[in-house]
């Protein structure tokens, strides 16, 4: 025997140790694409990135999903199905020094023996632009096949070059079929049954997360465990590996008593998305949902009360003045008062907000503006609106002309305020919403032709 052997053999005996000790997660990792669990839309059978890693024709890719969907499962059984040379980085703690030295080493590689390499980059949107920039040249040329994974929207993180010379394919969670068979694998090796409803319970409660229904089996099999052996009921082991211990469903909400909420930055901007919309579709009850999930993900309170600013406006507008009032007390409030009773403010300008009556006139009438203002010749001041508070300003023609609208008995005169070429110009019309169909019965003509408390919801006569 030579010295090398016992190293070898003392090395292979604490990885097989290791292994044995590894989270459950890790020692259930698929071997072959066909023992992953979902993903059939990527890996199925006659599916692009089956095919691709088939062929192993495979070039640089993205991974983008949620976590616990398979990333870094699939990453690797990619580069276990390819001749290529597989490197694992991790972006959280990789240097641009070290970007550099895979892509020399890649290079070497390429060019004395012909082999690629797969850079696996975890967490790719941790990197910089530096970063990115380094890795570009080898992505483009192919020296480098870089596999990123992601659980942000590679949209907002990845920078575009980049993202233009990858791949994009997005990860789904897991469905609930998907969960039961994991867990039931993962029950067969921990040998240990399950009632149906601990089963459930646990897909539930696991959100699609993979690898968090596997952590969480593997606290409640410890759990069963234990209080088998108290009771001195665990069964003996038999021939054919059958269970030794039931997971009962109180085992299983022992282990876990929050729900797993994914909340990364593509959540952030969809479940916002979702709270808006729920306002401006004037249902409180979704608008309830989507804000206690934002509070229950520790989204930041004062970027909730600045949207409810912001909708208080383009969505309620002038229907319901009042709105903006209450949302910017409850953006105040949040200032003052702090989490958590904040949370009641917010969820009082929320309702108030969903339930008000809706116009968009205000959005639309400054959209219609700014347009003009972008696009049409917009001309000067006329001379009568010009200031004429200054000596000489009146030499200059300056408030010539300007009638004052309190010196008539309903401070209002028939004057012209838009400058001549766009003195046609009409940009806010009244909805008949709440309060504002009031405004549209009062508000003053926009010409001598058009009688006083006519309706400015409709569209001027050709």
């Amino acid at each position: 025997m030579s010295d090398q052997q016992p190293t070898n053999l003392f090395a292979a005996a604490a990885q097989t140790r290791l292994a044995a000790r590894a989270p459950l997660a890790d020692r259930m990792r698929p071997t072959t694409l066909d023992e992953v669990v979902g993903q059939q839309h990527l890996i199925g059978r006659g599916r692009p990135l089956r095919r691709l890693v088939d062929a192993d024709r495979l070039s640089s890719v993205i991974f983008w999903g949620p976590p616990g969907t398979g990333k870094t499962t699939l990453a690797q059984l990619v580069a276990r199905a390819s001749d290529r040379a597989f490197v694992q980085l991790s972006a959280v703690s990789a240097k641009v020094g070290d970007v550099r030295q895979v892509i020399a080493e890649a290079n070497d590689r390429l060019g004395q023996h012909g082999r690629g390499t797969i850079l696996f980059l975890d967490e790719v949107h941790r990197f910089n632009k530096a970063q990115q920039d380094a890795l570009l040249p080898a992505v483009e040329s192919g020296s480098l096949t870089l596999i990123g994974a992601t659980t942000e929207n590679p949209f907002f993180e990845v920078k575009a070059p980049l993202r233009s010379r990858s791949t994009l394919f997005r990860l789904e969670p897991l469905a609930e079929q998907d969960l039961h068979q994991l867990i039931r694998r993962g029950l067969a090796t921990e040998k240990a049954d399950a009632t149906e409803e601990a089963v459930e319970y646990l897909a539930d409660r696991a959100a699609g997360d993979g690898r968090q229904a596997l952590t969480t089996l593997e606290v409640a099999v410890a759990l069963a465990a234990a209080e088998a052996v108290e009771n001195d009921t665990i069964k003996t082991p038999t021939a054919n590996g059958g269970p030794l211990f039931t997971i009962s469903l109180d085992h299983a909400t022992a282990a876990t008593d929050l729900k797993a909420l994914r909340y990364g930055r593509d959540e952030h901007y969809d479940v916002v998305s979702a709270f808006i919309k729920s306002i401006r579709g004037s249902d409180p009850d979704a608008a309830l949902h989507w804000l206690a999930r934002m509070l229950a993900s520790g989204e930041d309170a004062r970027f909730i009360a600045r949207r409810l600013v912001i909708s208080a406006s383009e969505d309620v507008g002038m229907a319901d003045p009042m709105s903006l009032l209450v949302a910017d007390a409850a953006a105040r409030a949040v200032e003052f008062v702090g989490l958590p009773e904040a949370r009641l403010n917010l969820a009082q300008a929320t309702v108030h907000l969903a339930t008000a009556p809706k116009s968009n006139s205000a959005y639309k009438a400054l959209g219609a503006a700014m347009a003009d203002v972008a696009d049409k010749p917009i001309g000067e001041v006329p001379t009568h609106l010009r200031d004429a508070h200054y000596s000489g300003a009146h030499s200059l023609g300056h408030g010539v002309g300007y009638d004052y609208p309190h010196d008539h008995p309903d401070s209002w005169v028939d004057q012209q305020y838009l400058p001549n070429e766009l003195a046609e110009s009409r940009y806010y019309r009244p909805t008949s919403n709440g309060y504002e169909a009031q405004i549209a019965l009062r508000r003053p003509p926009a010409s001598a032709h058009e009688p006083r408390g006519t309706k400015m919801n409709s569209e001027p006569t050709p």
